[in-house]
Order: structure tokens, then sequence, then C-alpha cells
């Protein structure tokens, strides 16, 4: 069902109009609706399933065909703009559509294989999220995020009282400062200069900036700005799940430099099983903080962890109306408390 957003980004590429605004009807409008209708789902599987799923071969074919998916499409999205020239509706629909496969596979699935111990899984996930000029994300997520989730250290989880635009520009300015400050200390631990082939965030960033430079000369300036405002939106989708999967929740402090280990109750959990699918279990979120390593097709709900009224799309646009998303969620923090 994963693949069900590349199609219809595909779809969308054929159309004009409101054609063009498929993916977003899709994942704005019809899933947010299944998920109304459909109860979560908090079975886990038994173990003697766990011990098969878990090393599958299938599960993992998918997630790294969607590297060959986004590119194919990234490069289909280029061409065309090339190639047509479009009303501003349409190309507005067009961006939207290539944003969602920045967020939904460039950063998601990225994220996903960032958390495997393969160096081959690594290295697609760095190229997943170069298309989305987000692979500051890999450095930060791994060795930032996990480490300090639900801390004042963490920027990318949202404070109690914090709204989404708010939680946007902090998280996006201060996650990639931490990512440099993380990619120093790795180099200085490792005793490696920062001009050298093991700051792997400086060969990366550089990569991004010569596929801009590619993409600007070969396809016009005009394209390029148009890719910008595709990974611009695959962005914001992103930290708009940041902000729905930790907001308001603490770990507590144990003394000047420790907090409590992070675990399933430090993160926000949903078992609508459409978002599930659509997202390879990402929704599923408590359990991988609990264990980050957790292959996607095995993660578990857990008893103790915040639940969600609803699925990721249906959270992502009630994260978007601050008032409505304060009554719904600070009610249910009170009630934690």
């Amino acid at each position: 069902m994963a693949y069900s957003v590349p199609a219809m980004v595909l779809l969308s590429f054929q159309l004009k109009g409101i054609g063009a605004y498929a993916p977003l009807i899709y994942a704005f409008a019809l899933v947010p609706l299944l998920e109304l209708l459909f109860k979560p789902n908090p079975r886990n599987l038994d173990l003697q399933s766990e011990e098969m799923l878990k090393d599958d071969p299938w599960y993992d074919f998918l997630l790294r065909l969607m590297v060959a998916v986004q590119i194919i499409i990234l490069a289909l999205f280029l061409f065309d703009l090339k190639s047509n020239h479009y009303d501003v509706a349409t190309l507005i629909g067009r961006v939207s559509s290539m944003g969602i496969m920045c967020g939904v596979i460039g950063i998601n699935v990225g994220h996903e294989l960032g958390h495997r111990r393969l160096k081959f899984d690594q290295f697609l996930a760095k190229i997943l999220l170069s298309t989305s000029l987000y692979v500051h994300f890999f450095t930060e997520h791994n060795y930032g995020h996990h480490k300090n989730v639900a801390t004042p250290e963490d920027p990318a989880t949202a404070r109690y009282g914090e709204s989404l635009y708010r939680f946007w520009l902090r998280s996006i300015i201060f996650s990639y400062i931490s990512a440099w400050k993380i990619q120093a200390q790795l180099l200085k631990s490792r005793k490696a200069p920062f001009w050298s082939i093991k700051n792997d965030l400086l060969l990366w960033q550089l990569f991004q900036v010569l596929a801009l430079a590619f993409i600007g000369f070969f396809f016009t300036w005009k394209i390029l700005i148009a890719f910008c405002a595709a990974a611009l939106f695959g962005m914001l989708l992103l930290e708009t799940v940041n902000y729905i999967e930790h907001y308001g929740l603490s770990r507590k402090k144990l003394s000047a430099l420790r907090y409590e280990k992070a675990e399933a109750e430090h993160s926000w959990n949903s078992d609508h099983i459409v978002g599930r699918l659509l997202l390879f279990e990402l929704s599923r979120h408590s359990d991988h903080h609990a264990n980050p390593h957790r292959k996607y097709q095995i993660l578990k709900h857990h008893e103790e962890s915040p639940q969600l009224p609803t699925g990721y799309p249906g959270m992502m646009l009630l994260s978007a109306i601050p008032p409505l998303w304060f009554k719904v969620m600070n009610s249910k923090l009170i009630f934690r408390s």
C-alpha cells in the first residue's frame, strides 16, 4: 500500500488542474476519512510470526526499491517541467505532488534505511535524503534526536503549548546546527580534520550543492526553484510529523547531566492501519524509539505509550489549526499527568 503514494503522484503527472493535486487529495482527504471509519489495530505479531518476518528479504526489497522509484519520479518531474509549460494551478499541483514524494519517500524511507546497520542501506538513506535536500537529518536524527528526544536539548521535540509554525522554524534551524555540532564531535573522537573524507556531513552537503547546480544548469533556474519548493514541502511534511510524534512529552531529569531512558511512553503512537501501511509503520513510533533498530515490519504496540486520536494524516491536518490542536492534545497531556 505504501506504493499507492508514488502511483498517485505518477497519475497526477498525467493530469492538469485539480487532477494535478491527486496525491494531496488522497493523502489529506481520503486517507483521514478512511482512518475515521476503521478502528485502530493494536494487535502485535506473535513470536513465531515476528521471527519469520524479521529477516524476510521481501520487506527489505520493498524499502530499497523505493530509492529507484524516488529517483525515477524526480527525473520525470524535472523533464516534464522542462518539456511543458503549465498554468500556475497545475504547476503548484506538480510541485506539491513531488513534495509529497520528498517527504513520504525521500525522508520517511530514508529515515527507515538510516537506522539499518548495513552501510549499503545507510548509503541509500543518504541518497534519498539528498533528493529532499535534508541529508543532515541522518546525522542529527541518529546521533541527536534519539539521544535527546523528549528533552529541552532536542530541537525535534515540540514543547507543550508550542504551535506547529513556531516549531517548524525552531526545529529546521536548530536541527541543522545540531547536525554540524554532532559531526564536529564525531570528527574529534576520530581525530580527523574538518576538511576530510571522514567528514560525512560535509561530503553530502557538497553533493547536494552539486546536484542543485546541475539542475539549475541543465534544467534552468526556474525548474531549480520548483524543485527547491518541492523539497521544502517535503521538509515541512517531515517536521509536521516530528511535531505530532513527541508534542508535550518529556523525560524526567535524574541529574544535571542525565535523563531517564527514552521509552515507549515518550512518543505518541498511532495504530490506525491505513496510515501505518502508507508510511512503512512510522506511526508505531513509540516502539521505534524504545527499539531504534527494530525493522518496520515488526514494530509493536505498547500499552503504556500515549495514543493519538487518529492517524498521522489526520493529525497533521489538526496540527495546522493550533487552537483545535491545543484543545485536543493538551487535554490528553493533562489527563496523562
